[in-house]
């Protein structure tokens, strides 16, 4: 699945979790996702050609109404893996 292989790469997932909370500039999504400029630019790319991330020039990167709406589809996985780490 193409999707899965986008979500596998460095710091995507990071990226749209970083994003739940609203817009971001670059250098503040560097900072969150704990990253290097030259990978969060690639992922970025690659998030914005899929239609999952955004870019408003004044707010910086943003989710698109897809992005939320994958963000809302991995909140069981996130709740999942909550539980998991607190019994291991």
């Amino acid at each position: 699945m193409a999707l899965l292989d986008l979500l596998g790469r460095r710091a995507a997932l990071r990226v749209i979790w970083e994003l739940r909370a609203g817009r971001m500039t670059f250098r503040a999504l560097i900072d969150a996702a704990g990253t290097n400029p030259s990978v969060l630019n690639a992922r970025i790319g690659e998030l914005r050609e899929a239609g999952v991330v955004d870019h408003d020039g004044e707010d910086g990167y943003g989710l698109t109404i897809d992005g939320q709406a994958l963000l809302a589809t991995l909140a069981p996985l996130h709740a999942w893996a909550e539980a998991w780490a607190r019994r291991t």
